[in-house]
């Protein structure tokens, strides 16, 4: 005869699930982390004023309130079979993947998927320009976020010169019809460009430079772009006159404060869409099977992983 489960602790049972909750809010923590500043020497400021704190603490608070809002989106775009493509374009080191993590942070992946291709192979090349990014496009009830997207033409790869003039003008001449096509076909296009200064772009490299969790995301592209500042802004600017089109404008994040800026950014994104609560179906944990004759069978010793910490 087998002996009744007993019932648990409900004291204990709610002090673990708040610790759960919190486990998952220590995730923005880690993230917030890779943000420290740093000065004209590249070391790290940490300002610990009571106003910096408060800041802080409001950042927090209103990140999480978002990020609720962005589920509720969610959840209104799988039921209602909602196609939706952000774009996010600027300057290396403007903010746009700290953006795109906030965003996707708490979201169902197979609802919300990011897209960063990388360069294009010779196959590639030879290809219609948009052809690639195609097959990324979502179906119905999804989100697709493009980390860079075929804008790179009108930027970086006019800039190093990867293509030629008239390419570049065909690109021009061909991406306001290929978004209004993508806006006839029912997604909802939205464009992003996140604008930083020249001094801020020194700054956030140097970071990347004197911190060794961050030089990674250093490449010689990214050296190249910043000497040459002011051919991306001459870039920059004829892409916004050219393909800012009433079927997909382009909007512009100032992105000097990287946590006002996705503040903004997510508060704007929300604010063009006409979701509302989708109400859900009351979730019933049922009880787990007991059966007799089972019998669980003890893990090697030598595949546990040692518990260091």
């Amino acid at each position: 005869m087998t002996r009744p489960t007993p019932l648990p602790d409900l004291s204990d049972l709610r002090e673990r699930i708040e610790q759960e909750l919190l486990d998952g809010y220590d995730e923005e923590l880690e993230m917030a982390y890779e943000d420290r500043d740093v000065d004209a020497d590249g070391r790290t400021v940490v300002d610990r004023s009571p106003q910096a704190r408060a800041a802080r603490q409001t950042y927090f608070r209103e990140l999480f309130r978002l990020q609720g809002e962005l589920v509720k989106l969610q959840d209104w775009v799988a039921h209602t079979k909602h196609k939706m493509v952000i774009v996010f374009e600027g300057r290396d080191a403007a903010g746009k993947g700290g953006v795109i993590k906030r965003i996707t942070q708490r979201l169902n992946p197979r609802v919300a998927r990011v897209v960063a291709l990388p360069a294009p192979s010779d196959r590639e090349r030879t290809q219609w320009y948009f052809q690639r990014y195609v097959p990324h496009l979502p179906a119905g009830g999804e989100i697709v976020l493009f980390d860079r997207s075929w804008y790179n033409r009108a930027g970086v790869e006019r800039v190093m010169g990867f293509c030629t003039e008239d390419e570049v003008e065909e690109f021009f001449r061909s991406v306001p019809e290929f978004e209004r096509m993508l806006v006839r076909s029912g997604i909802q296009l939205v464009k992003y460009w996140f604008s930083i200064t020249d001094d801020e772009q020194h700054l956030r490299f140097l970071g990347r430079i004197h911190d060794p969790l961050k030089q990674w995301k250093l490449s010689p592209m990214d050296l190249e772009s910043r000497r040459r500042w002011e051919d991306y802004t001459k870039a920059k600017e004829a892409m916004l006159e050219r393909t800012h089109i009433p079927e997909a404008p382009w909007w512009i994040v100032p992105a000097v404060d990287k946590k006002r800026a996705r503040l903004n950014c997510i508060h704007h994104l929300l604010s063009l869409v006409p979701y509302h609560e989708v109400e859900r179906p009351e979730v019933v944990l049922p009880p787990r099977e007991r059966h007799p004759d089972y019998i669980r069978h003890p893990v090697p010793p030598e595949m546990i992983v040692p518990e260091v910490y």
